[in-house]
């Protein structure tokens, strides 16, 4: 069903479409523009039917209630703190749950930039729903879309909001990559950042956490895009910047508080990593 009128303390802005049209064409606001956005609470009989799918990309965060999407002929349900993010062009369907009704702050945006941020948030027309950890940040965001929509759309007012969403598709992009607290892989992460100067052996580190090391490969593949040696390697590096920067230590010492105590290798470790030798890279001038 889609319902005609409004819901009680609604909030809903749209930017009339020759501004969107002169904003798709400038600087900028080329990349992603914010078309549309809004607030319904209790949005009860609240629903949408597109058998073509709309022109924009759409993003849904439900905050209370619950409610539903359907794509690709799969109906799927909707809970708090989950976003629906619908790529433009696909046929879609969605409402709220007729005994909770949905909470949901929303936004349509259009852009050159909007498939790349949808492809690092994992979104294809056969998954459109994402779990959030971090809905307040979201939906803090979307209040603020909404907010500065409302005094006005002038171009520089479009130029803030589009920063905005682009801050918003990088958030639901990090609640996806980022572990979740407990798992396997968090877990893994944490004993690494914990002991930077000691050495891993993968196979005890993937006993540790409950997987095998195979899987625990995988996992820091998709999460880190490298092994899970490359990454202790990573942070290694960090904390040798770290003293590098922050102290008179020796090159060799330093060395030896990240775990190498070959002072040859350390450097040519540091070299492949930054492109310069520790001593140089002392030398650089930074901020």
């Amino acid at each position: 069903m889609e319902r005609a009128d409004g819901f009680e303390h609604q909030r809903l802005n749209v930017v009339p479409r020759p501004l969107v049209e002169a904003a798709l064409a400038r600087p900028v606001t080329r990349r992603i523009v914010v078309t549309d956005a809004g607030y319904f609470p209790r949005a009860s009989e609240h629903g949408r039917h597109r058998p073509a799918g709309a022109a924009e990309t759409i993003v849904i965060v439900c905050v209370s209630g619950s409610g539903w999407v359907e794509t690709q002929g799969q109906q799927m349900r909707v809970g708090t703190a989950t976003a629906i993010v619908l790529p433009g062009g696909v046929p879609h369907s969605y409402g709220a749950d007729a005994g909770d009704p949905w909470t949901i702050w929303w936004c349509h945006v259009r852009g050159t930039d909007v498939p790349d941020l949808l492809e690092v948030a994992g979104v294809t027309p056969e998954k459109v729903t994402l779990s959030l950890r971090g809905v307040e940040r979201v939906t803090a965001l979307l209040d603020e879309m909404s907010t500065s929509l409302a005094r006005d759309t002038t171009p520089a007012r479009l130029i803030a909001v589009s920063g905005m969403a682009w801050r918003l598709f990088t958030q639901l992009a990090v609640d996806r990559l980022l572990p979740e607290h407990g798992t396997p892989l968090e877990r893994a992460l944490r004993y690494l950042e914990e002991r930077v100067e000691g050495n891993v052996h993968v196979g005890e580190l993937a006993a540790m956490v409950g997987v095998s090391p195979s899987h625990l490969a995988a996992l820091f593949r998709d999460a880190t895009g490298g092994g899970v040696i490359a990454h202790h390697l990573a942070l290694k590096m960090a904390r040798a910047r770290h003293l590098l920067d922050t102290t008179d230590l020796p090159v060799a010492e330093v060395g030896r508080r990240v775990g190498i105590d070959d002072p040859f290798y350390f450097s040519r470790r540091f070299r492949l990593t930054h492109g310069v030798s520790p001593t140089a890279y002392r030398d650089q001038r930074k901020g």
